[in-house]
């Protein structure tokens, strides 16, 4: 596009400020905002602002009616607590991947600032025997579940693919994919190891106007967790017309979940007391949400059900989703209708008037971003399912010796599931004994059939344990 029409665009959305020190730019520099500019609806960034401004003022008028926030109703969600049902979900699972119809997505766009570490979050090593880091973890429980698959389905060996989808930041992704490369992909086709890129939206004043970095470079950041449906439909590198989306479309991806009928489905926990500082999901309306913590009051959070005793409100939310390829591609009809959450936040910024640099002291600007879950009460099929929390959620979010969702914890509570799957097996492991199973050996405590009567005295990752 010229630069006189992508002015007149610009412009046109009451955006043509961004051209305000054009021509006291270098031609590398005019390159660069010209490059972002073009690359940027700008169309798209004024109907989200208008959205979220106007939804957030509904939402704070005192006469706005608010949607009434209720529990799950009875009979909403299934239980692994089934075991005739986990066994046969099981089954349905194994069987679509075995067919090649299974994808996997990590939202991996994190850094590790918290955990102390400045690479990837995937990247760490939480303190295992193995010291394998937490993308190296992964992949082999992917490696582990094709090779399932294939024998439980008669499959030659090396034949079952699930493709892994990897999202990551704009700061994290040369780091991301380099870590991947240093370590051969820990064993996984690169082929079949996909690479895209969260989005981001820039950086608005409270009237809308998109704020400067500097002179030559538009202020964004991340448009959030729930960003990752716009994200599939963007090129996986610039000038390419291949996109997650059309790649799941050629490798023939149905689901990336087959555990029930449905378009979105969910996992959840139980919550562990009342006041746990964890989104649940409930009805908003009666519609699927998730509902943050914040949102409920003391009375509902304590609220019991009467004949079991248990939370009313306890379908702890662990960001662990199932999508079928249909419905991903139906999310870009109803985005629109989606309210992005606003952050009034400090921004750095120039000065149109002086072209100094600006470091504000109190918020001066907003960031947007969308919620992963935000597409829940768009969805005609939901479906929920509980796991256990011991076998299924660890969080790890907080630095080192801090005693909970740590490091400590995560390392303590998957080594106490592998003596769980070592028991269950017919061995003993005296108190104390630490033994670390790794994921090619068993995913969820099969193929173990080899430790039946043994007695483990000594921690160890033990060779017969490790592949």
């Amino acid at each position: 596009m010229s630069i006189d029409n992508l002015r007149k665009r610009y412009e046109a959305a009451g955006q043509g400020h961004l051209f305000k020190f054009w021509s006291k730019l270098s031609a590398a520099e005019q390159e660069e905002l010209k490059t972002q500019l073009e690359a940027l609806n700008i169309e798209r960034v004024n109907r989200i602002y208008a959205k979220a401004v106007s939804s957030e003022a509904e939402a704070l008028h005192p006469s706005a009616q608010t949607d009434s926030i209720e529990p799950l109703p009875k009979g909403a969600s299934e239980s692994v607590t089934d075991a005739a049902k986990t066994k046969a979900w099981r089954q349905t699972g194994l069987e679509a991947i075995a067919r090649g119809e299974v994808g996997v997505l990590l939202m991996a766009g994190g850094q590790g600032t918290r955990l102390g570490s400045s690479a990837p979050k995937g990247c760490y090593d939480i303190g295992l025997p193995s010291h394998k880091s937490l993308f190296q973890y992964q992949a082999e429980r992917i490696a582990r579940l094709q090779t399932v698959a294939e024998i439980e389905n008669s499959k030659p060996a090396g034949s079952v693919v699930i493709p892994w989808y990897v999202m990551t930041s704009g700061p994290t992704r040369r780091d991301t994919e380099d870590f991947f490369k240093k370590n051969s992909y820990f064993g996984l086709d690169p082929k079949n190891v996909i690479f895209f890129e969260q989005g981001t939206l820039p950086c608005l004043t409270m009237e809308g106007k998109v704020l400067l970095e500097t002179q030559s470079r538009v202020a964004v950041a991340p448009d959030g967790n729930g960003g990752l449906y716009a994200a599939t439909r963007s090129p996986l590198y610039p000038g390419k017309s291949d996109t997650v989306l059309s790649d799941l479309a050629k490798r023939g991806i149905l689901y990336v979940h087959a555990y029930c009928q449905a378009d979105c489905a969910t996992k959840v926990v139980p919550k562990s007391y009342p006041t746990e500082s964890v989104g649940v999901v409930a009805c908003r309306g009666n519609k699927y949400s998730v509902v943050e913590y914040s949102e409920i009051s003391k009375e509902q959070a304590e609220r019991r059900d009467p004949e079991t005793g248990e939370l009313t409100f306890r379908a702890g939310n662990i960001v662990n989703h199932f999508y079928t390829t249909t419905y991903l591609h139906r999310v870009e009809s109803f985005e629109d209708d989606l309210a992005f959450h606003i952050a009034r936040k400090k921004i750095p910024h120039v000065d149109l008037e002086s072209g100094e640099s600006v470091k504000p002291s109190k918020p001066n600007g907003m960031k947007l971003e969308m919620f992963v879950f935000d597409v829940f009460p768009h969805t005609e099929r939901f479906a929920v399912l509980e796991v256990e929390r011991n076998e299924e959620f660890s969080p790890l979010k907080n630095a080192p010796g801090t005693g909970s969702d740590d490091p400590e914890t995560s390392r303590r509570d998957l080594l106490a599931q592998h003596k769980r799957f070592l028991t269950y097996s017919g061995a003993q492991v005296k108190d104390g004994v630490e033994i670390e199973i790794s994921p090619l050996v068993s995913y969820a405590g099969e193929g173990l059939e080899s430790v039946k009567g043994k007695v483990f005295v000594k921690s160890d990752w033990s060779k017969g344990l490790r592949n």
